[in-house]
């Protein structure tokens, strides 16, 4: 379900906030991650905000965002998110063995 509503706090310390709108009695607990912006994902206090949310438990909220991004833009959906997880997620790990000696036995 996507809403217009606006942010009533956010903590870029923390990476939330709120976003109250009708749809969403009591706010709505918004992540960094469902961001959609270009750069550091982050809201404004008092911005107005299109998003698109869940019903979810969450820090004692109802409510849960999918997706929020500026209302006076379009939403920002970076290629790394639509191919998948970053580099983060993968490693490698090289195992090397010295040689033994041949006279030890």
């Amino acid at each position: 379900m996507t809403s217009l509503g606006q942010v009533r706090f956010w903590r870029d310390a923390d990476g939330w906030g709120v976003i109250d709108s009708d749809a969403t009695p009591g706010g709505c607990w918004a992540h960094f991650s469902s961001v959609l912006v270009a750069g550091y994902k982050s809201l404004r206090t008092g911005q107005r905000v299109r998003f698109a949310f869940e019903t979810a438990e969450q820090d004692g909220y109802a409510f849960r965002t999918v997706e929020a991004w500026p209302a006076d833009q379009a939403p920002v959906r970076t290629t790394q998110e639509a191919s998948g997880p970053s580099a983060a997620y993968r490693s490698t790990l090289t195992l090397a063995f010295d040689d033994e000696d041949e006279g030890s036995s």
